[in-house]
């Protein structure tokens, strides 16, 4: 239970060295044996702080001051930074952001899959800023504020952050937050729009507005209006995902390249992308030549989505089989091989997480495995690997921690060497860790 301390007579300041940084970009300090979390402090400075809440084994501050400053902090470029909580590292540069990453990840294959690569691979990075093509904003009519907010939420708060431009969002989009608020507050149905899906494409942008009443005839002009001078597609969506539909029939489709494999993917407004183009784009060029996959090979996709890998796979191995739980992604997955005109590959929607009713297919064997599990990690289907004999497997991790779990299964239960792992800043100026770990067969 935390104690908040009185505003009445607030604790005097405090001095402290900051040790460490935790996973959502709070200082790391420790005052008479107890830690305590800072927010805006960073590894190796001296600060001044104030408590803000007790708890039984650490306690939290607020940063009062700086007496000695890291040699990396930087001045964050947005002007909402702090207070909104899309973004918790504008403080720390880019280079010492990727250096805790990279720490963060062989920290956890260490202490928690208790092993070490033989080889730490080039941390793939690219622009720090305009990266971001995918983003829920939250919207909310606020009745003190007599008009309405769009934007990520507030830092450990429920609220919507007051923010005009997002320094993240790819650079059309950067202006959004703002020009959202002023298009729903023109609209009757301004207190009924909970949030807006963003998705762009390589050459199209589009929105996908969530409406909890049907717009009127006037709100519709206004909603095309908007599209139009914003060259934007916009979408409602009234429920489930099968709910939204198009403002208007003719919107071309949204689709990115992977040049280097000479492959084009559609997706739809909702469906699982990655967010930064730039660096996914790297990490299947990275994954592919560490699969090392010849005109001989079988190849398995796990946690395909909509061929993201699967389809570059299939330019160099002789059959790739790609797995996914959401249906609809499946499909979307297929036609995406037929657009290309790959034909040596086949795509399944099955649900990795209950292997024991898993197809057919579950019982081939694969001469390398390609694993892209969402943050719970690919636990269920590790009792599968022996069987499928895979030579060589590439994991793409978004969680460091469920990494490093299996990883330990591969090493110690199925005897397989993690040769390499590197981290992708997938998502700068954010404490989100995404990472690929290579594995070879010892059998």
């Amino acid at each position: 239970m935390a104690r908040r301390l009185s505003a009445d007579r607030p604790p005097a300041l405090q001095e402290a060295d900051v040790v460490g940084l935790t996973t959502d970009g709070r200082g790391v300090a420790r005052i008479d044996g107890k830690t305590v979390f800072i927010a805006g402090a960073l590894p190796g400075e001296t600060v001044r702080i104030r408590l803000l809440k007790r708890r039984r084994h650490l306690d939290e501050a607020e940063l009062a001051g700086i007496t000695l400053r890291s040699a990396e902090r930087v001045e964050p470029r947005c002007a909402h930074f702090g207070t909104c909580g899309g973004c918790s590292l504008q403080h720390l540069s880019p280079a010492a952001q990727l250096a805790i990453k990279q720490a963060q990840l062989l920290d956890n294959l260490e202490r928690i899959g208790r092993v070490t690569p033989a080889r730490i691979l080039e941390p793939l990075a690219g622009p720090p800023w305009a990266y971001r093509r995918r983003a829920r904003l939250g919207v909310r009519f606020v009745r003190k504020k007599g008009r309405v907010l769009a934007g990520f939420r507030e830092r450990e708060k429920p609220y919507i952050a007051d923010i005009h431009r997002c320094e993240v969002l790819i650079e059309p989009l950067a202006s959004l937050p703002e020009e959202l608020a002023a298009l729903v507050e023109t609209l009757s149905l301004r207190e009924q729009i909970p949030q807006v899906e963003v998705a762009a494409g390589d050459d199209a942008v589009a929105l996908t507005i969530r409406v909890l009443a049907e717009p009127t005839a006037d709100d519709l002009d206004r909603l095309e209006a908007f599209a139009i001078r914003r060259k934007v597609q916009v979408h409602l969506q009234s429920g489930g995902i099968d709910t939204i539909r198009p403002l208007r029939a003719d919107y071309p489709p949204l689709r990115y390249e992977l040049g280097f494999a000479d492959v084009a993917i559609e997706f739809g407004p909702a469906d699982f992308i990655q967010i930064n183009a730039g660096i996914n784009a790297a990490t299947v060029q990275a994954a592919a030549e560490q699969l090392q996959a010849g005109a001989g090979d079988t190849v398995l996709d796990l946690f395909c989505g909509v061929g993201n890998f699967t389809l570059p796979l299939a330019r160099c191995a002789r059959y790739v089989v790609g797995i996914e739980g959401d249906a609809a992604l499946t499909l979307a997955a297929r036609a995406n091989a037929l657009r290309n005109h790959i034909e040596n590959l086949e795509f399944h929607a099955e649900n990795l997480f209950e292997p024991g009713r898993l197809g057919p297919w579950s019982q081939d064997r694969y001469d390398r495995l390609l694993l892209d599990p969402p943050r719970a990690g690919a636990r269920e289907v590790m009792a599968l690997i022996p069987q499928w004999r895979p030579r060589r497997v590439v994991y793409i991790s978004c969680h460091p921690g469920t990494l490093a779990r299996d990883a330990a299964i591969l090493v110690e239960q199925h005897r397989f060497r993690l040769i390499a792992a590197g981290v992708m800043d997938m998502f700068p100026h954010t404490t989100h860790v995404e990472s690929m770990a290579v594995f070879e067969s010892d059998a």
